[in-house]
């Protein structure tokens, strides 16, 4: 895959993508690659102003881009986003689950409202953008359907039973789609990253918990998110008989189970 200071080549040339979680990290990285391949390129998230700078970035570039803030774990939001994403560039053939969030999750005096928080993001907003996403996808008689969840969804632990159970819930969720849906031509896949340099821990509550997050996504060798992004170029640009239905992606010094 190219390097980023190369052009990727256009494989997506005339599809329509959607990717919610746009305004950082591995949702913006997969937004810019998307529209590097070709695709008109919807985003989604709440922070409008980051939205606004990356369709800039896109259009500068000679792409197609329009940005639709909005809360994914607000039903209503979610839907105007695939609705607004079919109005305004005719169509959606792809749809990238990237809005989500960390949260420490420990049962000891847990704070359930972050539970509640990090599941109706994580699983809930994903969810909502595939029921509004499928009926479009089935119309035309094909469609891609990715889902960024973890490699935390494969295992708990002390303190990410939250983010643990939401991934986990993710990834079941996303495979069930793929089973039911498969034989009408759309294509799911769950994308499980390892330790990936972005800023998912900045916001996490838990003072000890967010400092370690840190250290971890921006350790020596960590997984860049463009690596993301070309390797879901590089799941869409596969032949249609051919599913993905789940990669893993860690940096190549975590050699764990």
């Amino acid at each position: 895959m190219p390097g980023e200071s190369e052009k990727m080549p256009r494989l997506l040339a005339g599809k329509v993508a959607l990717v919610t979680g746009a305004s950082s990290g591995i949702g913006e990285a997969t937004a810019l690659c998307l529209a590097e391949a070709g695709a008109a390129v919807a985003m989604s998230a709440r922070r409008a102003d980051r939205l606004s700078g990356l369709v800039e970035k896109i259009e500068t570039s000679g792409g197609t881009a329009v940005a639709i803030p909005g809360d994914m774990t607000v039903e209503a939001d979610a839907k105007r986003a695939v609705e607004e994403t079919v109005a305004t560039l005719g169509g959606i053939d792809i749809l990238v689950n990237s809005a989500g969030v960390m949260q420490a999750g420990g049962i000891e005096n847990c704070d359930t409202d972050l539970y509640r928080k990090v599941i109706d993001i994580n699983l809930m907003g994903t969810v909502y953008t595939c029921a509004a996403a499928v009926p479009h996808m089935l119309a035309k008689g094909e469609g891609d359907i990715i889902t960024i969840s973890s490699l935390a969804g494969r295992k708990g632990g002390p303190m990410t039973s939250a983010y643990s159970a939401s991934k986990h819930a993710v990834n079941f969720m996303t495979d069930g789609m793929r089973q039911e849906l498969g034989d009408r031509n759309i294509r799911v896949c769950t994308l499980m990253p390892g330790a990936t340099e972005t800023e998912v821990g900045d916001n996490i509550a838990d003072p000890n918990w967010r400092t370690a997050i840190k250290a971890h996504v921006s350790k020596e060798g960590a997984v860049k998110p463009r690596d993301i992004g070309e390797a879901i170029v590089f799941i869409l640009s596969m032949p249609r008989r051919t599913n993905i239905s789940e990669i893993a992606i860690r940096p190549t010094i975590d050699t764990s189970a």
